[in-house]
């Protein structure tokens, strides 16, 4: 069965996320344990965490994924930023242990002023702090678009990280289709070739999470802005340069099944999203979008 879904909100705690899930016909989804861009987070017993599970349960929703903050930057060469870094990635180690999910999917990090093999050992040196034996959930390093001077936006860099990881069986990695395409590899004809160049270099042993979401720029640009799936001109947000037809391709392609897919495509509005029509059409209903 296809596991799909969406990124939910946690407002209404573990409980609401899951219920505003089922809503969009998912059958799972990935959530913020507090706000992504700061460290203030509400107590586990606040949540709703069993609660939230029941519903899960009883609904058929299950392997859901938590997003670390995207404050958390390992390869910050300032001291005080790093130190936040390790100390909220081990909290949220443990906040997403006791949501009772296998992943947490988690940007690498950035150089700023130093160099690429600066940041990188400083992403290994911090997650080796944080990794133990006893680590539950896989820290699934998420592909990145290549903007800036972000690490992650090929194969290798990340492949480099993991091979310096002492528990390296913890690490997966998170694919999201927009980041791919505008970092430049060709999902779009050469999804094949793409996904036999990731087995290669990191092995689809360690894919675990995929982000499906079209992109606003053309393949290379390096700029990172989602785009829903397959819009046009008319979009308020935007047209899709990846196209819905290959977001469907890769969903279904066999090498990469039984893992969950997660949308995080814009929001037309405050109070309006696709995620209803697009997980349909993930789906197979051509009656939707």
């Amino acid at each position: 069965m296809l596991k799909i879904g969406s990124h939910v909100s946690m407002s209404g705690g573990l409980l609401g996320a899951a219920k505003e899930a089922y809503s969009y016909g998912a059958n799972t989804f990935m959530i913020y344990t507090g706000a992504p861009q700061n460290t203030k987070r509400s107590p586990m017993e606040k949540l709703k965490v069993k609660e939230g599970q029941a519903f899960m349960k009883a609904y058929g929703l299950d392997d859901i994924v938590i997003h670390a903050p995207y404050i958390i930057n390992l390869a910050s060469c300032k001291e005080d930023t790093y130190q936040l870094a390790r100390d909220f990635l081990k909290l949220e180690i443990e906040r997403t242990t006791e949501m009772g999910s296998n992943y947490l999917v988690l940007h690498p990090g950035s150089f700023t002023t130093e160099t690429l093999e600066y940041g990188t050992q400083r992403i290994i040196d911090g997650l080796n702090e944080v990794i133990t034996e006893d680590t539950k959930p896989f820290i699934c390093l998420e592909t990145m678009a290549g903007k800036g001077s972000e690490i992650g936006r090929n194969f290798e860099e990340l492949k480099a990280i993991i091979d310096g990881v002492k528990y390296s069986d913890k690490i997966g990695v998170c694919f999201d289709t927009c980041h791919i395409h505008d970092s430049g590899y060709d999902i779009i004809n050469n999804f094949d070739e793409v996904i036999a160049e990731f087995d290669r270099i990191i092995g689809l042993d360690k894919l675990k999470v995929f982000h499906i979401n079209g992109s606003l720029n053309v393949r290379g640009a390096r700029k990172d802005r989602h785009a829903n799936l397959g819009a046009g001109e008319d979009n308020p947000k935007g047209k899709d340069h990846i196209g819905r037809e290959t977001l469907y391709k890769i969903v279904h392609h066999p090498a990469v099944q039984g893992r969950p897919f997660i949308l995080e495509t814009p929001w037309l509005d405050k109070k309006t999203n696709l995620y209803k029509e697009e997980i349909a059409y993930l789906r197979g209903d051509d009656s939707e979008l």
